[in-house]
């Protein structure tokens, strides 16, 4: 970096012999400046994360803290909801300072109609106001702001206003569209979704630097939106990797009570196998010091969801049900087949062709509890679902300890990734994820998970011949004899292991961010040179 250098005028002040009858000189709007520059320039370097979201539910913005933090050295301050806990490397961090803006209360039950576009505009306008307070005057003046789209609207209006304010570099890092996914409730030929996406356009064109997350966004924003964009994959941390049998023990064991409490009145998992001694679980058994899976254990899915209309949980239950069905039919089994036979047999450790499944569904969302209903009203005898919350400390570890991770998300612009799957494979968990336009930038076909389209398809998944995969089905044998799951395990963990965060985010992120926070301050500083 080049020696800036200034050229003042000196000034004298004149010799106040009585303070009581002179007053005190004001200082000049010039020198007040100069000192501004002179701090900026000697302090160590600060940015701002800019968040209209529950923090804890937007892990990437995390990272990207804790990256400025790490790999920058900078002290990092995030603007955004409360709601749910952000990890504990971030909260610990001694150069991470988190600001907590209060959330829009829920709009009225009943409201109108006509009157839903007034409420968004009067939400949108408190949102302005709101991030302006705190990025204007509660934060520190950073030298870079990097704010999380979408959603756009006022996020990206209030941060260019407070950047030009506070003479910082802007950079957007693109997740998905937020016109898009307002379309998904008011349609897309709404038109105050061409105004919103107008507004995105317009206001993300005057960043500073832009980030995104795949390669087909990349060239959807320059072709289409004048705007040049780094992409920078989402990769995991470092805190998701495979489970040792020893914290697979100590997980299940502080999960058994959800574990065995059914959505219903009962299931194939609440029999009376679950334990509340601590040397045995659902799917763990401790001997001594040495822990061993359990050989008639369920096989674990985990899919995680932000119950919300862009993934379609339905298509996970009626899976379920032609599953269940499926495995009747196999074992030649028709409705008179007493469901406690069938529970007393896994209760004495027969062993099954095809195993129970049990479906762990984490997140939260407005669409939570119509599902949870839905469940209810299933009559499976070979399927159980369960739906938690976990800490973001715990579910790494129920990542590392499942047997196949279900991603429901179906991108509405068709450009993002899903970075639940991303998480899944540094824990070296395989995938069955919805296919959609750019979903296999990520996801590779039978080398670290599988696609589909439909209910049907993810119930041959779980059930039905792969020529390809040495005639093997997913889950017939388990536990021991299931050659096509753990084929997919290996490319998962191959995956995984490929790249990290900090390795992805040290080659893209860091030159982009460095380059636009030199030049805010070269730019501050040109008016004094």
């Amino acid at each position: 970096m080049s020696k800036l250098s200034f050229h003042f005028r000196s000034v004298q002040l004149p010799v106040r012999r009585d303070r009581r009858r002179e007053p005190i000189a004001p200082i000049a709007p010039q020198s007040m400046a100069r000192r501004k520059v002179e701090e900026k320039l000697g302090r160590i370097g600060r940015a701002c994360v800019v968040v209209l979201g529950d923090l804890g539910r937007s892990p990437r913005m995390q990272y990207h803290a804790l990256s400025l933090a790490r790999q920058m050295s900078l002290e990092v301050d995030i603007v955004a909801y409360g709601g749910s806990e952000p990890h504990t490397a971030v909260i610990e961090h001694p150069s991470i300072h988190i600001h907590t803006m209060t959330p829009w209360s829920i709009a009225p039950r009943g409201l109108p109609k006509l009157l839903r576009p007034l409420l968004l505009v009067l939400k949108a306008l408190i949102q302005f106001f709101m991030l302006l307070w705190f990025l204007c005057v509660r934060v520190s003046s950073p030298d870079v702001f990097l704010v999380q789209n979408p959603p756009s609207i006022p996020t990206l209006v209030a941060v260019k206003l407070a950047s030009s304010v506070r003479k910082s570099a802007f950079i957007v890092d693109w997740h998905n569209f937020g016109y898009t996914l307002l379309g998904l409730s008011l349609g897309r030929s709404s038109r105050f979704v061409s105004v919103y996406h107008w507004f995105e356009k317009y206001f993300g064109k005057m960043a500073n630097g832009a980030l995104c997350v795949t390669q087909a966004m990349q060239h959807e924003l320059a072709q289409n939106w004048g705007i040049k964009a780094t992409v920078l994959y989402d990769q995991p941390p470092e805190f998701f990797n495979p489970t040792s049998l020893e914290e697979k023990h100590k997980l299940f064991y502080r999960l058994d009570k959800n574990l065995c409490q059914p959505l219903g009145i009962q299931d194939c998992i609440n029999n009376g196998i679950g334990s509340p001694h601590t040397d045995e679980t659902l799917f763990t058994t401790q001997s001594g010091t040495a822990v061993f899976l359990k050989p008639n254990r369920p096989a674990l899915v985990v899919s995680s969801t932000s119950w919300t209309p862009d993934e379609n949980f339905g298509i996970l239950l009626e899976a379920a049900v032609m599953y269940d069905r499926r495995v009747a039919a196999i074992l030649n089994e028709d409705d008179s087949t007493s469901e406690e036979i069938l529970w007393k047999e896994i209760s004495d450790e027969k062993q099954c062709l095809y195993p129970r499944l049990l479906f762990i569904i984490t997140g939260k969302g407005p669409e939570k509890e119509k599902y949870e209903e839905k469940i209810r009203r299933l009559r499976l005898k070979h399927v159980a679902f369960r739906t938690m919350w976990l800490s973001a400390e715990d579910y790494p570890l129920l990542l590392g300890s499942a047997d196949l991770g279900v991603c429901l998300h179906t991108s509405s612009s068709g450009l993002d990734l899903p970075m639940k799957v991303v998480d899944m494979f540094g824990c070296g968990l395989p995938v069955c994820a919805v296919s959609y336009s750019c979903i296999e930038e990520l996801v590779k076909v039978e080398k670290n998970g599988l696609l589909f389209s439909s209910s049907s398809e993810l119930a041959d998944e779980l059930l039905v011949i792969f020529p390809s995969l040495s005639l093997k089905m997913l889950f017939k044998g388990f536990p021991d004899q299931c050659d096509s799951l753990k084929l997919l395990r290996n490319g998962a963990l191959a995956t995984g292991s490929s790249a990290r965060w900090a390795t992805e985010w040290e080659e893209h992120a860091k030159p982009l961010i460095s380059e636009a926070s030199y030049l805010s301050v070269h730019e501050l500083t040109s008016d004094f040179s």
